[in-house]
């Protein structure tokens, strides 16, 4: 029989074999998730035999891996902001950029208790972790998506953390009353020409939650003047772009009338936050 390293070994050259990055990570993570273990929990059962009820299921984890289906998608769950959210095909993978984002919103100016907007929220980890932090300082997280899947994701999530927020399926600010004291986003920016550049994982995900149009800014363009004529005085927008998009940007955010309109880094260093903010009248 079979045991918990031998697994590992086997199945980090399978993956290997099949093009896989952090192939030993992935198997570690695979095998922890069918024995309902950590992965430290494993270092310290090497020994331990692995049955075939087992292993059947894990080895169709494994061919599922090999095919190039993210690992996200197969443990079923994420951790983001210091929290387990669930993941799957009707919503964007959270990417650690977005959860820079998610820790910045929090330490900045705007009015609080703030009405919260998250545009674009997809599996919901970014209104919701904003929210969270927000803790009293959140009077209502608004979290809006053009897609039903992905709202009823973000819901779960909600729910699974215990977390209230409202849902609404809307494209952009078309089904969307009031105004807000902060509005962030993650929209798509992916230009399409960059489509058969992406890895087989991110291909898994919605390509309505990557690609907008030709420069991958169909839908910021829209975005930006209407958030502008929904925040309140002394409101706070920001959102996350692709690489190479900032001057762009920061011309449509200058152009809506946006006041202090910046770019930020993130922590590799490339352009990757839009923020603005409106002065108190």
């Amino acid at each position: 029989m079979k045991t918990v390293l031998d697994c590992i070994e086997t199945g980090t050259g399978y993956l290997e074999k099949r093009g896989i990055e952090d192939a030993r990570r992935d198997m570690q993570l695979l095998m922890a998730h069918q024995l309902g273990c950590s992965r430290t929990e494993l270092y310290m059962n090497f020994d331990r035999p692995v049955s075939e009820d087992e292993l059947v299921p894990l080895r169709e984890l494994l061919k599922k891996r090999g095919l190039g289906t993210p690992l996200q998608h197969l443990l079923g769950t994420v951790e983001f902001g210091g929290r387990e959210f669930r993941t799957d095909g009707r919503a964007l993978i959270p990417r650690p950029e977005t959860e820079e984002l998610a820790e910045l919103v929090p330490t900045m100016s705007f009015p609080r208790p703030a009405r919260l907007l998250d545009m674009g929220t997809g599996s919901g980890v970014l209104g919701l972790t904003i929210a969270a932090a927000l803790g009293e300082d959140c009077r209502e997280a608004v979290l809006v998506d053009r897609s039903g899947a992905a709202l009823e994701l973000a819901a779960e999530n909600a729910r699974s953390l215990d977390l209230a927020a409202t849902f609404l399926q809307s494209d952009l600010f078309q089904g969307v009353d009031g105004s807000f004291d902060v509005i962030v986003a993650n929209l798509p920016y992916v230009p399409e020409g960059e489509r058969a550049s992406l890895s087989r994982e991110v291909l898994n995900d919605p390509a309505e939650a990557l690609f907008a149009g030709a420069d991958g800014l169909d839908l910021i363009r829209r975005f930006i003047p209407q958030a502008a004529g929904r925040l309140v005085d002394g409101g706070l927008l920001a959102m996350e772009f692709g690489a190479g998009q900032g001057e762009a940007l920061l011309a449509m955010m200058t152009e809506a009338e946006l006041p202090h309109p910046r770019i930020r880094s993130d922590l590799s260093g490339i352009e990757r936050f839009a923020i603005a903010g409106r002065p108190p009248a």
